[in-house]
């Protein structure tokens, strides 16, 4: 079992920068591949970034890269997303998520959702 809680999201302006951060409980966290995905009102959800168990692979959406980058520390249990020019159409809310396996990431097959952080970002 692995619980996860986001934090981090705000109401930024047009170019700025935010740091979410998926913090999980459970003694197995380090062997899950971690994703963040968003939903925007009114749009399904999509993908943003996955990192392998080890951070030896990372995933990016093409309207992400360059911008955000995911990292993880075992150690503390933690995920993050650094959000860079950061643009109005990144509002949404932020979600973090966790696979068992780094080829269920990229399916979107993950086991474990945390509850989302707003993201806001004003032109």
């Amino acid at each position: 079992q692995v619980q996860l809680v986001e934090s981090g999201g705000g109401l930024v302006q047009a170019g700025g920068s935010l740091r979410l951060s998926c913090a999980a409980s459970g003694r197995t966290f380090s062997s899950y591949s971690i994703g963040w995905l968003r939903q925007a009102p009114g749009k399904e959800r999509e993908p943003v970034a996955a990192i392998s168990w080890s951070g030896s692979s990372t995933y990016y959406a093409d309207s992400v890269k360059g911008r955000f980058t995911i990292s993880r520390d075992n150690a503390k249990n933690t995920v993050y997303l650094q959000m860079n020019s950061l643009k109005p159409e990144d509002t949404a809310v932020y979600y973090c998520a966790a696979a068992s396996l780094w080829r269920r990431a990229l399916l979107y097959e993950y086991d474990y959702w945390g509850q989302g952080t707003q993201v806001t970002v004003s032109s």
